[in-house]
């Protein structure tokens, strides 16, 4: 029993991303997620902490913070595809701190919410957003191509760096188990239609490129942006 908790409460921070609003769509079973990726989802701390949980629990609707995540072993360096389609490290932006989220291009509800609160976090930051990146990795390769997830991220700020993994997705999954990052195929109705549930919320790397905080779906900008200012 002890060994299944981790796995059930990753699946709380699975942001359900519906096709059309008005039909919910319903997390993966922890059955329907590879048992290596729903047991390095994030941890329990962040899951605990997201407003899905806090409705679940009955818990009041009080501002969310962030959590020190710097002694979890999460994170580390990686390369994959902006938008130009060139290669793109995350060490490349040692000396900025990083706000580093999941998604994909084709979500309705969440991923815009989030790159919104975002764009609003660094407006509150003033001219110490220049010490900021932000960077929306795609867990939908197949469909984000690097033409598309550029432009979709440019959207919110043109700062904003988008990334994606080539057609075979073969560094992803690395991406992935070391973020502790779940994702998986729901509502599918063809090989280029079809919902992608994923882990929400966000990591705030310091400017050495370590992972320091972990922001939950749903936190505020003027909390976002204070998270951000003590790694600064």
């Amino acid at each position: 029993m002890k060994k299944l908790i981790p796995a059930l409460l990753s699946l709380a921070v699975l942001a359900a991303c519906q096709q059309q609003q008005t039909e919910p769509t319903t997390p993966p079973a922890a059955s329907e997620v590879p048992a290596a990726s729903a047991a390095s989802a994030v941890p329990a701390s962040e899951a605990a902490s997201t407003p899905a949980a806090s409705a679940a629990a009955g818990g009041s609707t009080k501002k969310l913070t962030a959590t020190d995540v710097r002694k979890d072993d999460i994170g580390g360096d990686f390369t994959l595809t902006d938008g130009q389609g060139k290669p793109f490290a995350l060490s490349s932006l040692k000396g900025k701190v990083v706000l580093l989220s999941f998604g994909f291009t084709h979500c309705p509800d969440v991923c815009p919410t989030e790159l919104l609160t975002f764009s609003d976090a660094l407006k509150q930051l003033g001219a110490d957003a220049k010490d900021v990146a932000v960077v929306f990795v795609s867990v939908d390769y197949e469909r984000d191509t690097p033409e598309l997830i550029g432009k979709y991220v440019s959207q919110f700020n043109p700062d904003f760096i988008g990334l994606t993994d080539d057609k075979d997705g073969k560094r992803i999954p690395l991406i992935k188990q070391q973020y502790r990052i779940v994702s998986a195929k729901t509502e599918i109705k063809s090989d280029t239609v079809y919902n992608m549930d994923h882990t929400a919320g966000a990591y705030i790397l310091d400017k050495d490129g370590e992972t320091a905080l972990f922001a939950p779906y749903g936190m505020e900008a003027p909390e976002l942006a204070q998270a951000i200012r003590t790694l600064l």
